[in-house]
């Protein structure tokens, strides 16, 4: 029995270093600037980096810099169509079971969270069909050059998968498509954002697994 309580203990203690290990990491990654030269013009395409505490997402316009995602989130794959009107579409990459079984974070599942973190094939993009946002502390307004614009745009869109189908979603007003991307403890749903505005030419860090190592630099 002295024996396995010491096997125990050690694992814990494992455990917990390559948790805190994994912490550390992170946040230096978060803080190495890439990009580093990188200013926001006076005037170009507004779009906005959102985060719900865990998760991170981009805001674009739906019209702006000769790019028009309306053909590629069409309104008839909303349940309710009507949201289409708005003028602004979000977009947030991650795990499917992730996405599909967690509706709320209360319903986040420790396996859900392992299974996710050890490797998953299996991703969606989520799009919600939203208002111009007011910035905010979770909503932070970025401004780009059209081109930077352009790059950004299709790295977002070379994320969906060819021909992917899409799923309904928790409302009206979103929902979610097949995505390219191996999805792991390494590339979350918030190096996904990260790598997204690094290769429109923004200043960011050069890991981003969390949303503070995204949202910090705006």
């Amino acid at each position: 029995m002295a024996a396995v309580t010491r096997v125990a203990k050690a694992l814990a203690a494992a455990i917990v270093l390559l948790v805190a290990g994994y912490a550390a990491a992170g946040l230096v990654g978060g803080a190495i600037p890439l990009n580093a030269g990188w200013r926001a013009p006076a005037q170009g395409v507004t779009i906005y980096v959102e985060s719900n505490g865990v998760h991170t997402g981009l805001i674009l316009p739906k019209v702006a810099a000769g790019v028009d995602w309306r053909p590629l989130v069409p309104a008839r794959d909303l349940a309710d169509p009507r949201y289409a009107a708005f003028d602004h579409v979000a977009f947030g990459w991650g795990e499917r079971a992730f996405f599909l079984e967690t509706q709320t974070w209360a319903d986040v599942k420790p396996r859900t969270i392992l299974a996710a973190a050890v490797g998953s094939e299996a991703t969606l993009i989520h799009v919600e069909h939203l208002p111009r946002p007011e910035p905010a502390a979770d909503v932070r307004a970025i401004v780009l050059r059209p081109e930077e614009y352009r790059r950004l745009a299709a790295y977002i869109a070379a994320s969906f998968a060819p021909h992917g189908a899409h799923h309904r979603g928790y409302a009206g007003y979103d929902t979610f498509y097949d995505a390219r991307g191996h999805y792991d403890a390494i590339r979350t749903c918030n190096t996904w954002t990260g790598q997204a505005l690094r290769t429109a030419g923004v200043r960011v860090g050069a890991w981003t697994p969390f949303p503070v190592t995204v949202m910090g630099w705006f």
